[in-house]
């Protein structure tokens, strides 16, 4: 297999079926001793899935939270 000259490379269909590597999930690349490792990230370790799930818990809440601690919370630079 070969990487184009983008840095891209197609992971086997078989391969992707086995791992549950979806359209769209998150992945990361981790170097092991000169190899080069893939691992599916869960989709709570998403900054985006993290942010909701701080406002959804601020919403529970029933507090009436300012934009700028909406955006506070979306960027992760406070807790409710």
């Amino acid at each position: 297999m070969r990487i184009t000259s983008k840095g891209q490379v197609t992971i086997p269909q078989e391969i992707r079926e086995q791992c549950g590597l979806l359209p769209h999930t998150q992945v990361r690349f981790l170097v092991e001793n000169g190899r080069v490792l893939i691992e599916k990230e869960s989709p709570a370790a998403t900054r985006a899935q993290e942010g909701l799930q701080r406002l959804r818990r601020a919403r529970a809440l029933r507090t009436r939270l300012s934009t700028d601690e909406l955006l506070a919370l979306t960027r992760g630079d406070a807790q409710p």
